[in-house]
């Protein structure tokens, strides 16, 4: 494994940073949450023209740049920084792979250059909870889509095409997506499965309702079928269910690297943002910065954030070596690597960002001081793809490391 940067690695850091330094303040992102996309369209077209930022690890014979996993979490770690509010995470990290390996090959011309280019933007509505379906918090072989009884989200097959009925919530973009991968459970009871398809926002029959979310960065969506109209990933067969779960994985492999990324990012603002104010913030007629007991909280959150971002690169070489043509080494790696690097990330990000809050004073405890918005995203992400102890817990039992008499999400 090679830990040094290429140039073209640090320039991608560089002038992403540049950019994002300009355009996403802490007000500039409070107001494009407010916006109805939840996120800055113009800015999102920029990153899109300029840079390249929603093909970044897409192939260049669909219109991506051609990178791979390092680039993107780099990339991802610099928007995690000014917590940018933008469709990346669903659209390119979350349903782009799933296309990209088992979409058939019309389905990938149709729609990874579009998604690359920044014109479509994709969502991912399951109906179980997030990490438990990429494979984060514990197994997804099980009936997570419907197991064929109520609840869930049901397709039947006719002789005009499937048809699509049930309810997702907590869907990541899910209110101003183009383009949703839905995964809905088929065959019935007895002999069904779990089969993701693709449903076009303008199909009759979709509603979709923006939630009220404690991460205003990254929306929410409730997303009702009542007989949606939906054409299967993969084709009339499409992937096994085996195949599907590996799948899964891998992508949450690659979604953990790239979440870890991000809070590594936002804690690293938060800190250097915490020590800039310390430097001029007075006390007893000196720096609150040069009072010992204060430099040993810093301390303590630089070495969290070191740590937190080593885990990140390392689950980044680990993705990005699980989808290398030859693979590498054990095939449960990223399922292992992704995990644990995003539960030390989420875990420094809650840290670091309560210590800002405090160290800031009478104005950190203030709802408009940006260090609330640090605070939200560790909060709302665990909510969302963990909790902590359940993505270390899962990751242990993948390894062998727990026996097999001991529970998921047993361990703390």
């Amino acid at each position: 494994m090679d830990a040094e940067f290429t140039e073209e690695q640090h320039e991608i850091r560089r002038t992403l940073r540049d950019l994002l330094r300009e355009r996403c303040g802490p007000d500039q992102v409070r107001a494009a949450c407010r916006t109805p996309a939840g996120y800055d369209t113009e800015l999102w077209r920029l990153l899109a023209q300029r840079l390249g930022l929603p093909g970044l690890a897409l192939p260049q014979r669909y219109g991506g740049v051609g990178c791979g996993a390092t680039e993107l979490v780099l990339a991802c770690e610099e928007t995690g920084r000014v917590l940018l509010p933008a469709p990346l995470l669903a659209s390119c990290v979350l349903v782009a792979p799933l296309i990209a390996e088992l979409g058939s090959e019309e389905q990938r011309a149709a729609y990874l250059p579009r998604i690359a280019a920044g014109e479509l933007t994709a969502a991912l509505a399951v109906p179980g909870p997030l990490g438990a379906v990429l494979g984060l918090t514990g197994p997804n072989d099980g009936p997570w889509a419907g197991g064929g009884r109520a609840g869930g989200v049901q397709a039947r097959q006719a002789a005009d095409g499937w048809w699509l009925y049930g309810q997702a919530d907590q869907v990541l973009d899910g209110h101003s997506a183009g383009l949703l991968l839905v995964a809905a459970h088929t065959g019935g009871y007895v002999r069904g499965r779990t089969r993701l398809f693709m449903v076009e926002a303008t199909a009759p029959g979709l509603t979709r309702t923006r939630l009220t979310t404690l991460d205003g960065t990254r929306p929410q969506a409730r997303v009702e079928l009542r007989d949606v109209a939906a054409v299967p990933l993969g084709g009339a067969v499409g992937p096994r269910a085996d195949e599907l779960s590996a799948a899964l994985v891998r992508t949450g492999g690659l979604a953990a690297a790239v979440l870890a990324a991000q809070a590594v990012g936002a804690a690293d603002f938060a800190l250097s943002s915490t020590v800039a104010y310390l430097r001029v913030r007075r006390q007893f007629g000196r720096p609150v910065g040069s009072f010992q007991a204060v430099k040993h909280r810093l301390a303590d959150g630089y070495v969290r954030v070191e740590a937190a971002r080593s885990a990140a690169y390392y689950a980044a070489w680990a993705a990005g070596r699980e989808s290398a043509p030859n693979g590498g080494g054990r095939e449960d790696d990223i399922g292992v690597v992704g995990p644990l690097a995003l539960a030390q990330a989420l875990e420094t990000l809650t840290h670091v960002a309560g210590e800002s809050i405090q160290l800031h004073g009478g104005v950190g405890f203030t709802w408009e001081h940006h260090a609330h918005l640090y605070f939200k995203r560790a909060a709302a992400d665990e909510l969302v793809f963990g909790p902590v102890h359940r993505l270390r817990a899962h990751a242990a039992r993948r390894a062998g490391v727990l026996g097999a008499g001991v529970a998921e999400g047993a361990v703390a």
